[in-house]
C-alpha cells in the first residue's frame, strides 16, 4: 500500500530513495517534510519518493484516487492502515478498480487520556498543513508537467479525498496553508470529491468567509456525512469548550445553515446507521455494516465515484437522510 506521511522518522530525515523507513508511534513530532512511502507488511516500509510515487499511482489499473486522512489519536498499524485495508477492501467489492486508497497519515498522540490526546493532536494537525500544503503543490506541477515525458507526464485519474474526524481540520488547514504560500488566483478544483466522514470542526466552517469555505473551492462535490449522536465527538466538545470555542461541530449537526455555504456542498443525515455500525460510539461509519459488508455511507460514497453526482438522479439535491 502507498502512502504518504508527515510523521518524523527514526534516525535521518533526509529523503534518501529506497531505504528502510521507520517510525515510533510514541514519536508524534510533525515534520515539515512529507515522506512518500510503500508498506509491504507490519511495520515494514520503503521511502520511494515523490516521482516514483507519482508513477505508480499513474500505472495503477484503478480508475480514480481517493486520499484518506484519518482522525486523532489514530496510529498507523494499529488504527490506519487496517481502516484503509478494509475502505479498498469495500470499494474492490462494490466495483473492482473503481479507485485506489492512499492514506495520508499525520502524527497522532498516543498519551493515556482522550481529552489530553485530543488536544495535542489539534496542534499536530495544524503543523501538519505545511508539510501536505507541498505536497498538493507537487501534485499541480506533476499535473501540469508535459505529456510526453514518460517519468514525469501527469495523471488523469481522478483525485478524491475522505477525511474522518480531525482529518477534516488537516484537509481545512492544508488548504489554507496552500492559499497562503503559494497561489495567486485561489485555490483550483483539484479533486473531484471531498467526502468530510464524522468532521470534527466548527459546524459554520464552510460557510462564505469561514475557514474551511476553501474546501469547496477544491473540489466539484463536498459531501458531509453527520450523526446526532456520534458519542466520539463529546471529547471534542470537552476540550473545545475547556478553550472557549462553543460551537457545535460540523459531524454533529451537518452545515449549520446550508444557504451560507456554496452549492456544491450536500449534507447526509447518518443517524440512523452510525451506532449500528459502530457500536458504541458511532463514529467510525464509514465502513462496514452489521454483517461486515458495504454500509450505505461507503455505498453512497461508491455511487458518488462512480457518477460524479452526490445524488445522480436529483442534481439539485442537497441533503438526505440514510
Amino acid at each position: 500500500m502507498l502512502f504518504v506521511t508527515n510523521r518524523t522518522p527514526v534516525g535521518s530525515a533526509r529523503t534518501r530513495i529506497g531505504r528502510t523507513i521507520r517510525f515510533e508511534d510514541g514519536n508524534n513530532t510533525t515534520s515539515n517534510s512529507a515522506f512518500y512511502c510503500e508498506r509491504h507488511a507490519d511495520g515494514s516500509y520503503t521511502e520511494i519518493g515523490s516521482q516514483q510515487f507519482m508513477t505508480r499511482l499513474r500505472a495503477t489499473p484503478h480508475r480514480q484516487i481517493l486520499f484518506y486522512i484519518h482522525g486523532f489519536n489514530y496510529l498507523p498499524e494499529k488504527h490506519i492502515f487496517p481502516d484503509a485495508h478494509d475502505l479498498q477492501q469495500l470499494l474492490d467489492e462494490n466495483e473492482l478498480n473503481m479507485a485506489l486508497v492512499v492514506p495520508l497519515i499525520w502524527p497522532c498522540d498516543n498519551d493515556f487520556g482522550v481529552v489530553k490526546d485530543y488536544w495535542d493532536d489539534q496542534k499536530s494537525a495544524d503543523m501538519s498543513a505545511y508539510a501536505f500544503a507541498r505536497v498538493l503543490e507537487k501534485f499541480m506541477a506533476w499535473r501540469e508537467s508535459p505529456a510526453n515525458e514518460p517519468e514525469t507526464a501527469p495523471c488523469t485519474k481522478r483525485i478524491n479525498v475522505l477525511a474522518h474526524s480531525m482529518g477534516n481540520r488537516v484537509l481545512r488547514e492544508t488548504l489554507r496553508a496552500w492559499y497562503r504560500y503559494d497561489l495567486m488566483e485561489g485555490v483550483p478544483m483539484l479533486f473531484r470529491n471531498i467526502f468530510m466522514v464524522a468532521p470534527d470542526v466548527v459546524n459554520e466552517t464552510l460557510e462564505i468567509g469561514q475557514h474551511g469555505e476553501l474546501i469547496s473551492h477544491a473540489a466539484r462535490n463536498v459531501t458531509v456525512f453527520y450523526a446526532a449522536d456520534d458519542l466520539a465527538l463529546r471529547a471534542s466538545k470537552v476540550s473545545n469548550l475547556k478553550n472557549k470555542i462553543a460551537s457545535r461541530r460540523l459531524g454533529h449537526t451537518g452545515p449549520e445553515d446550508m444557504s451560507k455555504v456554496r452549492n456544491n456542498v450536500y449534507a447526509i443525515d447518518c443517524d440512523n446507521v452510525n451506532s449500528a455500525y459502530d457500536n458504541p460510539l458511532g463514529h467510525c461509519y464509514y465502513l462496514h455494516d452489521e454483517q461486515g459488508g458495504p454500509g450505505k455511507v461507503l455505498r453512497q460514497i461508491a455511487t458518488t465515484l462512480k457518477h460524479g453526482r452526490v445524488f445522480p438522479l436529483d442534481p439539485n439535491q442537497r441533503t438526505t437522510i440514510l
